[in-house]
Formats: structure tokens, C-alpha cells, sequence
């Protein structure tokens, strides 16, 4: 009776804690990276095929891909939502603040959608091949490589709003760049890992003439009129300029040695770097790059793990832009 009694009381507790997850909405965990393996087994090397030929054609696109993913992942997690099209119904996230004329990569996500669907029709979600881009993106340019967990479903909604009260500004500050990766579930150093995507990829004249005509003490004389060629005081918004001043198409970690001298691109590049309590951070992957490296991608893998729809949560779009 005892043993019973001791059976029964566990069972209890166990009940009573999976009904106490459950009340925290406590999400399907997201599975390894074989998910596909027996419904799709070529879907992983299908994807990899079109994102290493459009970064071949294009070395920016590998910025734009990775950018892509994490625009995606923080807004209503990682689910495709970027990926969908403006509708009557939809207010596309593509026409937020963050994104208008400046996300790309939308057109390798349907090209990798398609293909994939010519040999697994309906398998496998928009939102996984964004997350498997994302890590091909970084493997092609010489950047760290990690197992993507997989079984995301794809959303059947956008939000505009969320994508411009969510996404980071380029001319946030510190706190308000802490604050916001907090409330994604990362601390300081993990947000300075995931900052230095910006190793790669290239920025609009508007998003850092602030920073440049500033005169302030945290840019480099020089470095500032460098930048001032290509971007005017007025006009020019659209110019472009490498948000790493010294090796843009490869991924390494320049992005911070730039931080230490003064020469961040965008106001929320250097103040990771401003005398505050990031430096430490930069310091270290600066002179570490494979510390760099490998926070990274533990990052990264973090980051698509943000509230995925799993189960029979979501649909398997058959286009990525729209509900289909």
C-alpha cells in the first residue's frame, strides 16, 4: 500500500507540474536537425544549393539573409512572418519602419521554397528554410556553421506594428539596445555576438548621417570623412556604405577591432563600444575570434528558437509570401 500510495502521489505531482507548464504557455520544443530526414531528405542540401549560388552571384546577400532571419525571429518569433506579402487582411512587415527599401533576400527564400517543394510538396515550412539560409548564409562567407533545429510552422499573420515597436533602430542607445534584446531572452553578451552580423552586409547614408556629421567625440576624424563622400548632408539617403570598413563580404571579427578605434558605422554600433558596460565584450572578441565565433552561433541557434509554431500550430505555406 505504501508503494502504491507513493505511485499515486507522484503521478499527482506530475500532473499538477505539466498543468502548471501548460498555464505558462510553455511552447513545443523545436526538433533536431534530421526532422526532415525522412520526408524530405534532400530538402537541407536543396536549400544550401540556392543560397550558396545567389551569395556567388551577390556576397552582400549573405548579410541580407542572416539579417532576414533575425527580423523574422522578432517579430512574433520565427515563423515567416517577414516573408509575407501586404493583403487586405495582412499588414505586411516587409513596410515596417525597419524593413521599407532596406530588408532583402526575399526573392532566395522563394527560390529555395520552390525548388524544395518540386521534390516535397507541402513538407517543409518557409520559416525553417529562413533559419537554414540564415546558417548557409554564414558557412558561404567564412563564418561559424551549427546544427538548425527544426519543425517550425509558418504564420498565417503579419504585424506591421510589433515589426516597428520590436526590431532595434539604428540609432538606439545602450540601455535601450539592452532592453530590447532582454526582452527577447538574451543578456548583454550574447546581444554584442549577435551585433557582429554586422561584419557583413552594408548600410543605408540615412541610417548613419546622424553619426557622421555629429562632430562628437566617439567617431574617428577620419573614419567620419570617409563615410562623408558617399553621403551627403542632405540627399543620398540610399547610399551605401560596408557596415564593416574592412573586410564587408567576409565574416570575421574587424566589426569590433572598427569599435575600438572609433569606427562603427551606425550610432548602435558604437555605443556597444562608448565606455559602457559592453566593452568588456567587444575587448574580447576582438582579440578572440573564435570566442566570437562560437557565441555566435550558440546565438543564433538561440535566436530561432524565439516562439516557434510547432505541432499543429501554423500551416506549410506552399509560397512563402503568401497564406496559401
Amino acid at each position: 500500500m505504501g508503494s502504491i500510495n507513493i505511485v499515486s502521489t507522484t503521478f499527482s505531482a506530475l500532473t499538477t507540474l505539466l498543468l502548471l507548464l501548460s498555464s505558462f504557455g510553455v511552447e513545443a520544443q523545436l526538433s533536431p536537425s534530421s526532422f526532415y530526414s525522412g520526408t524530405c531528405p534532400n530538402a537541407l542540401t536543396t536549400i544550401r544549393t540556392v543560397v550558396r549560388s545567389a551569395i556567388s552571384r551577390e556576397r552582400r546577400m549573405a548579410a541580407s539573409l542572416i539579417r532576414l532571419h533575425f527580423h523574422d525571429c522578432f517579430v512574433q518569433g520565427c515563423d515567416g512572418s517577414i516573408l509575407l506579402d501586404q493583403t487586405d487582411t495582412i499588414q505586411s512587415e516587409k513596410t515596417s519602419l525597419a524593413n521599407k527599401n532596406s530588408a532583402r533576400g526575399y526573392n532566395v527564400i522563394e527560390d529555395a521554397k520552390r525548388e524544395v517543394e518540386k521534390i516535397c510538396p507541402s513538407v517543409v515550412s518557409c520559416a525553417d528554410i529562413l533559419a537554414v539560409a540564415a546558417r548557409d548564409s554564414s558557412a558561404a562567407v567564412g563564418g561559424p556553421s551549427w546544427d538548425v533545429k527544426l519543425g517550425r510552422r509558418d504564420s498565417t499573420t503579419a504585424s506591421r506594428s510589433l515589426a516597428d515597436a520590436n526590431l532595434p533602430s539604428p540609432f538606439s542607445d545602450l540601455p535601450t539596445l539592452i532592453s530590447n534584446f532582454s526582452s527577447k531572452g538574451f543578456n548583454a553578451r550574447e546581444m554584442v555576438a549577435l551585433s557582429g552580423a554586422h561584419t557583413l552586409g552594408q548600410a543605408q547614408c540615412f541610417t548613419f548621417r546622424q553619426r557622421i556629421y555629429s562632430n562628437g567625440t566617439d567617431i574617428d576624424p577620419g573614419f567620419a570623412s570617409t563615410r562623408k563622400r558617399t553621403c551627403p548632408n542632405t540627399g543620398g539617403d540610399s547610399n551605401l556604405a560596408p557596415l564593416d570598413l574592412v573586410t564587408p563580404n567576409s565574416f570575421d571579427n574587424n566589426y569590433f577591432k572598427n569599435l575600438q578605434q572609433k569606427k562603427g558605422l551606425l550610432i548602435s554600433d558604437q555605443v556597444l563600444f562608448s565606455g559602457g558596460t559592453t566593452d568588456s565584450h567587444v575587448d574580447g572578441y576582438a582579440a578572440n575570434p573564435k570566442s566570437f565565433s562560437d557565441d555566435f552561433a550558440a546565438a543564433m541557434i538561440k535566436m530561432g528558437n524565439i516562439s516557434p509554431l510547432t505541432g499543429q500550430n501554423g500551416i506549410i505555406r506552399k509560397i512563402c509570401s503568401a497564406v496559401s
